[in-house]
């Protein structure tokens, strides 16, 4: 695999101009793994109309919770992903990147949730889902212009407006590509 078109985990893509595929349009993903084996990586954001009660009924703590899901791909999306910025409440994570950790107890998340709802709503994002890439398909795709990688910003992984994150990560890669954050995520409503 060229190293030009590797991907680091902990950082993001940004979907380019001429990705209209449903899934990707607009979106922010998290790469969590880009190797000679594919990439995996999370939508960081796309909200669902989905909670986690909704969906996690059998886990007697999330059950209760009023944290909504985000649909993190589409591959798997029966599948639960979690990141956070709260290793002091949800241990037994992995730290993708200085500050950010995917992954931990299942129990101590639902206590959070419990005991400071708030504070775990801006620290805490469950997704439902994945993005996947088989070995090639990334980088062919970043030869296409489909991806912008850009830096990771921990802030908009837990934006409260989702909606404006993906222009914000275009808009902070430079000047060139600030006209680009403004295209509609339709190119016919130019």
């Amino acid at each position: 695999m060229s190293s030009e078109w590797l991907v680091a985990p902990g950082s993001f893509l940004a979907a380019g101009p001429d990705l209209v595929d449903p899934n990707f349009a607009h979106t922010v993903v998290l790469i969590c793994r880009h190797d000679d084996e594919g990439a995996y990586g999370l939508v960081v954001n796309r909200p669902s109309d989905v909670f986690a009660s909704d969906v996690l009924a059998a886990h007697a703590g999330l059950a209760r919770s009023a944290a909504r899901m985000f649909v993190g791909g589409p591959v798997s999306l029966e599948s639960l992903q979690v990141l956070h910025r709260a290793p002091e409440h949800v241990q037994g994570g992995e730290e993708l990147a200085p500050g950010l950790w995917i992954g931990g107890d299942l129990d101590q998340l639902a206590r959070y949730f419990d005991e400071h709802p708030a504070e775990a709503q801006n620290n805490v994002r469950l997704l439902m889902g994945y993005s996947g890439w088989g070995p090639g398909q990334l980088e062919y795709e970043l030869s296409e212009f489909s991806w912008l990688p850009a830096p990771l910003s921990i802030e908009s992984v837990f934006a409260s407006q989702p909606s404006v994150v993906w222009r914000d990560v275009v808009r902070a890669l430079g000047p060139r590509f600030r006209a680009l954050a403004d295209e509609p995520p339709d190119p016919n409503l130019n």
